[in-house]
């Protein structure tokens, strides 16, 4: 049996889980850096630094726990989408976000990187074993 996918999946999963804990402790050490990238129109951007940033750890801690690895899952993938918005507006505004010292063709870029990111995650998720050759799906 071939293991280099399995572990392959595994370490993809401990570096999305440890980049997910830094980046969410990072909203905590540094959440003026997080607050003015949030798009104006976003309410108490204080409190959305700090949601994320909680989700984001606890997102990263449940890829480690096989009991909570697919709920980490959704809840990331559901994370990455809720921070799009985000995402979009340091690349249309860099301009007005003081001290954003980040080439725009590089906010740019990110904007796609957010589905090799939920790719990513979507590939480390629990796949279940299949019993049997006739309960696989094509």
């Amino acid at each position: 049996m071939n293991t280099a996918p399995s572990r392959t999946r595994t370490i993809l999963r401990y570096i999305a889980a440890f980049g997910f804990i830094i980046a969410g402790a990072l909203h905590f050490i540094a959440p003026g850096q997080y607050k003015k990238i949030i798009p104006p129109q976003f309410p108490a951007p204080a409190a959305l630094v700090a949601i994320s940033g909680v989700a984001e750890i606890a997102g990263g801690i449940g890829l480690l726990i096989p009991t909570l690895r697919k709920a980490a899952v959704w809840g990331l993938i559901a994370l990455l989408i809720a921070v799009f918005p985000a995402n979009i507006y340091m690349a249309t505004s860099h301009e007005k976000i003081p001290n954003l010292h980040i080439p725009p063709w590089l906010l740019w870029l990110r904007l796609p990187m957010q589905i090799l990111f939920i790719a990513c995650i979507w590939y480390v998720r629990p796949i279940p074993a299949a019993s049997s050759a006739s309960n696989r799906r094509i």
